[in-house]
C-alpha cells in the first residue's frame, strides 16, 4: 500500500481498495493475480464472472493492464454483454469482451485486404441451405432434423481441424447422421465445401480457421495483432474446441498473460467438438502457473448444493473410460442460508407430469416467486410440448429457449423495423408505451395471452418481451424524473439486435438442459428424469454416460432455491409402466419422508 502523503494516490488505492471489496479470499486471490499463466477452477455459482472482471478492472486500475490491450472471450454474446456491462460499472470500459468467433470475424475483416487481398467472401449464417443442395446433387433424402444432424456433424469436424480427406479415419467410431456411411457424409462434406468456395462464402468455422491461417502465415498481422492484445481472459475454458485453442495460441505467440476459467464437471458439449482437456492439462502445459480454486457456492442453497456434490461423488469409473477425462469434482460449500429440500416426483405418464409440474408452479407464482424466475429443463426439445400445452391449459406464460435467436425471428425484425418507422414520426405528446402496443397489435399482440402453444404462443411471447422493455424503460425513466420517448426505445432495439441482447421475457423458461447453461432461476424443474432420457438412450460409452451426469449436475446447480426432480413410468396416459427412474438418482433421494407442498397433479407420488 502506498502512504497517505500523496491525495492522488490515496484515491487511487481508494479506487483499488473498492474493487476488491466484497471479494471472498479466493475471489481476491484471482482479482489481484494480474501476471503471467493463472487457471481459475470455478465451480457452478461460485462468482467466477465477478472474479475476472474484477481482475481485469483491479489490473486497469494499477495500470498493470491498458483497457484497450485486454481481450475477455466467452463463448455466447450473452455472457459477453454481461461481462462487457459489469466491466463498464466497474469504470474500466474499453476492455474488448467477445466471442471467440465475434473476435476473429473482426481481425478478419481488418486483416483480409493487406493478407489476402479482394472482398472478404461472404458469411453463411446457417449452413442448411448449402446443406440441403449437396444431398440433392448426391441423389440423398434429407428432411429438416437430418440437415441439423449433418451441420453439427461438419461444425465438429471443422472445429476438430478436420478437412474432408481427414475426416474418415476419426469419425470411423461416431454415430453417422441417419445411420450413413462415414464415405457418404465424407462425401457430403467435400459437396458442402466446393459449394462454398463456387459462391465466394465461409461459414463460422471458416472464419476461425482463416483468421489461424492468417496469424500463422503472416508474420507482420501476428506482430499487429499481439501488439494490439497483451492480456488475454478465457470464459468456460472447459468448452473450448481444439481450434478455438490453435486460435488463442496464435493470439498469445508464445506469450503467457492469460487467464483460464473453466469447471471440467460442467463439461457438456463434447458432441461439439469441445473438450475439457485444455483445462486439465493448463497446469501442465504452464507449470509456473496459478491455480485458484472457487468453491464457495453464492448461488443455491445447502440442499441444492449438496444434491449436486453428491451427483457428482456418485460416479464410478465405467469399463472404458477414457484415463484423465473425468477431473476430480470440486466440492461446492454453499453459502446461502438453508432452504426447501428438493421434492421428488413419480408420475404415471407424461401428461400427468406436465399438469403436476403446472400446478406446482402456479402454487410457486401464488407465493410470489415471479414466472421469469422459474424454469422446467429436459434432455430433448420434443419433451416440451406437453409443459406448453399444460401451462396454457393453466393460464400460465412460458418461453421457449434454444429455439431461433430472438432478433432473427420474423415477428420481432417486422417490430423493430415499424418501431423505428414510427419513432421517426412519433411527437412528444404520444405515450410511447400506448403506442408501442397499439403498434404491435397488427402482428399479433394483445393484452392476454393466447391459450394456444406452438407458432402463434412464441409469436406472441416475443411481441410481449418488446412491450415488457418499453415499459421497464418507461418505469426507469420516470424513475430518474426523464421522459421516455419511442426514439429511446429504437435506439435501445437497435443495440439490443447488434449485441444479440435478448429482452428479458416474462413468463416460465422451458428449455432443454443444454441450453440451460450459464442461467439460474429461483426455481427448477427438471422433468422426464426416466432412464432413456437422462442418460439419453444413445449414451452407450462410459464417457457419454459421465457427460450425461455432468448434464444432470448442470441442471441441478441452475436453482436458487426450489429444485423439483421428476420421472415417469409410461409416456402416454394408460401405457404399460415399462419406465425406471434414472439411474443417476440412485442414493441421491432423502431417506424422511417429504412435506407437502401443494397439489402435485394428477396420479402424481411423491417420493423422499
Amino acid at each position: 500500500m502506498v502512504s497517505g502523503e500523496d491525495a492522488d494516490q490515496l484515491s487511487e488505492v481508494g479506487l483499488e481498495e473498492r474493487i476488491l471489496a466484497g471479494l471472498d479470499p479466493e475471489q481476491r486471490e484471482v482479482a489481484t493475480t494480474l501476471r503471467g499463466p493463472v487457471c481459475v477452477l470455478a465451480g457452478a455459482g461460485t462468482g467466477k464472472t465477478r472474479a475476472i472482471t474484477h481482475r481485469i478492472a483491479y489490473g486497469i486500475a494499477t495500470g498493470v493492464y491498458t483497457p484497450q490491450k485486454v481481450l475477455a472471450l466467452t463463448f455466447t454474446a450473452r455472457a459477453a454483454n454481461e461481462m462487457r456491462n459489469r466491466l463498464r460499472g466497474l469504470g474500466a470500459g474499453g476492455v474488448q469482451t467477445r466471442t471467440f468467433h465475434a473476435a476473429a470475424l473482426r481481425q478478419l475483416q481488418y486483416f483480409w485486404p493487406q493478407a489476402v487481398g479482394g472482398p472478404l467472401p461472404g458469411l453463411v449464417e446457417h449452413k442448411a441451405r448449402l446443406i440441403t443442395e449437396a444431398a440433392q446433387n448426391m441423389r440423398l433424402s434429407t428432411d429438416r432434423a437430418a440437415v441439423r444432424d449433418l451441420a453439427a456433424e461438419i461444425e465438429w469436424a471443422k472445429v476438430s481441424m478436420l478437412t474432408p480427406d481427414t475426416y474418415p479415419s476419426r469419425a470411423a467410431r461416431r454415430d453417422m447422421p441417419l445411420g450413413y456411411e462415414v464415405r457418404t457424409v465424407q462425401r457430403l462434406y467435400q459437396s458442402y465445401e466446393e459449394l462454398k468456395t463456387d459462391r465466394h462464402l465461409i461459414d463460422f468455422e471458416d472464419v476461425l480457421l482463416l483468421t489461424v491461417a492468417v496469424l500463422e502465415e503472416d508474420e507482420r498481422v501476428a506482430a499487429t495483432v499481439r501488439e494490439q492484445y497483451r492480456h488475454f481472459v478465457v470464459d468456460e475454458y472447459q468448452d473450448v474446441s481444439p481450434l478455438q485453442q490453435r486460435l488463442l495460441d496464435a493470439w498469445l505467440g508464445g506469450r503467457d498473460d492469460v487467464c483460464v476459467v473453466g469447471d471440467a464437471s460442467q463439461t457438456i458439449y463434447s458432441f461439439t467438438g469441445a473438450s475439457s482437456r485444455h483445462l486439465l492439462e493448463f497446469p501442465r502445459r504452464h507449470p509456473e502457473a496459478r491455480v485458484v480454486k472457487l468453491v464457495r457456492d453464492y448461488r443455491s442453497t445447502p440442499q441444492v448444493v449438496e444434491t449436486a456434490n453428491r451427483l457428482l461423488a456418485a460416479r464410478r469409473p465405467g469399463p472404458g473410460s477414457t484415463p484423465g477425462s473425468w477431473a476430480t469434482p470440486l466440492h461446492l460449500v454453499a453459502q446461502r442460508p438453508d432452504g426447501p429440500r428438493p421434492s421428488w416426483n413419480e408420475y404415471p405418464d407424461d401428461e400427468a407430469e406436465a399438469a403436476g409440474t403446472a400446478a406446482r408452479i402456479r402454487d410457486l407464482i401464488d407465493d410470489g416467486v415471479p414466472a421469469s424466475e422459474i424454469a422446467v429443463l429436459f434432455r430433448t426439445n420434443g419433451q416440451s410440448q406437453a409443459f406448453e400445452t399444460a401451462l396454457a391449459e393453466a393460464g400460465i406464460g412460458f418461453q421457449l429457449r434454444g429455439t431461433e435467436r430472438f432478433f432473427n425471428r420474423p415477428e420481432v425484425k417486422q417490430a423493430v423495423v415499424q418501431l423505428r418507422t414510427a419513432a421517426r414520426a412519433a411527437e412528444a405528446s404520444d405515450e410511447p408505451t400506448r403506442l408501442v402496443r397499439d403498434i404491435l397489435s397488427s402482428l399479433g399482440y394483445s393484452d392476454r395471452a393466447p391459450r394456444s402453444t406452438g407458432a402463434v404462443r412464441e409469436r406472441w411471447e416475443s411481441l410481449a418481451a418488446l412491450v415488457s422493455l418499453a415499459d421497464r424503460m418507461a418505469e426507469d425513466a420516470a424513475a430518474r424524473g426523464e421522459q421516455f420517448l419511442l426514439p429511446d426505445l429504437a435506439a435501445e432495439l437497435e443495440r439490443r439486435t447488434a449485441q444479440q441482447d435478448a429482452p428479458v421475457m416474462n413468463g416460465v423458461t422451458l428449455a432443454s438442459l443444454h441450453s440451460a447453461k450459464g442461467l439460474e432461476w429461483d426455481a427448477v424443474f427438471l422433468a422426464g428424469l426416466s432412464e432413456g432420457l437422462v442418460p439419453i438412450g444413445f449414451a452407450e460409452t462410459a464417457d457419454e454416460i459421465d457427460e450425461e451426469r455432468r448434464l444432470l449436475y448442470v441442471g441441478i446447480t441452475r436453482a436458487r432455491e426450489h429444485l423439483v426432480l421428476s420421472w415417469t413410468l409410461s409416456r402416454t396416459p394408460g401405457g404399460r409402466p415399462t419406465r425406471k427412474p434414472s439411474r443417476f438418482l440412485d442414493g441421491l433421494r432423502e431417506t424422511e419422508p417429504p412435506r407437502p407442498r401443494g397439489p402435485r397433479g394428477r396420479g402424481a407420488r411423491a417420493h423422499a
